[in-house]
């Protein structure tokens, strides 16, 4: 008869604290694994409950159930803050997005594709150089400026995610210029201007929708604080095991994503899991938790 012996709680624990430590100490991150060559996660990114909801949605699938293409909301900002009328169609259509899904695209948003195309260079740049370029930004304190690390969540989250990640504050009392990486200096600091005056405007619809005041939502302060993470994927050996970013919730007012062009990010609606498709030169605009509230015009 074969002896079944299990592991005491405070055992895996103990075990798992170690592999976080080894982990973190290294200071290159997810790239840093990629790179050594490994051909299996660590169990510290293996995602169970992930596991467990992937199995359910292949057997939903094939047994005919519901699969997760879909789309968010499509907003075409052109004429925005020319014309009247379509500026009224918008305040609609962004009113009924934030009341239906807490989500939208926004297209002609009067960033220039160039610049997001730099942007997404500038942060791969950033996690693809030499990793000894990039520890003198790897820290666990967030009160500093610019930080690099792997998971902010790193010892309190079930499950790692496979993602590195580059913080910035950018305003107020942002980084100085000399405190970003040389690497993606100039294009951090190009999107960062152009993001906080389309965030300014974005506010102006939101309060609009809301039935307020144009500047209301600026006025109170919603649009003085910005925070720019480049969050970074590395091909991952066994991707069936682990997520790149956990389902969550963001908080502050509301966060402006680029995403490339690769995909996999999805969003929760009417109890479902979609996909959002990746628009070249597209923005999506997600509701955070401090904006959460029922426009009035319903």
């Amino acid at each position: 008869m074969a002896e079944i012996k299990s592991e005491p709680a405070e055992q895996s624990i103990y075990y798992r604290i170690n592999e976080l430590n080894a982990f973190d100490e290294t200071k290159s991150g997810v790239k840093g694994l990629v790179d050594s060559g490994l051909s299996k996660i660590p169990t510290i990114f293996i995602n169970e409950e992930y596991k467990l909801e992937r199995n359910n949605n292949i057997h939903n699938q094939k047994s005919g159930g519901s699969t997760n293409n879909g789309g968010i909301p499509i907003i075409d900002l052109t004429g925005v803050d020319d014309d009247p009328n379509l500026r009224r169609e918008i305040v609609k259509k962004v009113g009924e997005a934030c009341e239906k899904w807490g989500f939208f695209q926004i297209i002609n948003h009067g960033i220039p594709v160039t610049t997001l195309d730099e942007m997404m260079d500038g942060i791969r740049r950033f996690h693809e150089q030499d990793k000894e370029a990039k520890k003198e930004f790897y820290s666990r304190d967030i009160t500093r400026k610019v930080y690099y690390n792997s998971n902010f969540d790193l010892y309190l989250a079930e499950a790692t995610n496979w993602r590195d990640t580059l913080s910035c504050v950018m305003a107020p009392r942002g980084s100085l210029p000399q405190q970003l990486p040389a690497v993606c200096r100039d294009i951090f600091i190009e999107y960062s201007n152009k993001v906080m005056k389309l965030g300014h405007t974005l506010l102006e619809l939101f309060s609009e929708a809301l039935g307020l005041n144009q500047s209301y939502l600026e006025d109170i302060g919603c649009g003085e604080g910005l925070f720019v993470m480049g969050h970074y994927y590395p091909p991952c050996p066994e991707p069936d095991l682990t997520l790149g970013t956990s389902s969550h919730t963001d908080s502050g007012f509301f966060t402006i994503l680029l995403q490339d062009q690769i995909g996999g990010l999805q969003v929760r609606h009417q109890n479902q899991w979609l996909d959002v498709n990746s628009i070249h030169g597209a923005l999506i605009v997600n509701l955070a938790d401090m904006m959460q509230a029922s426009p009035p015009y319903l």
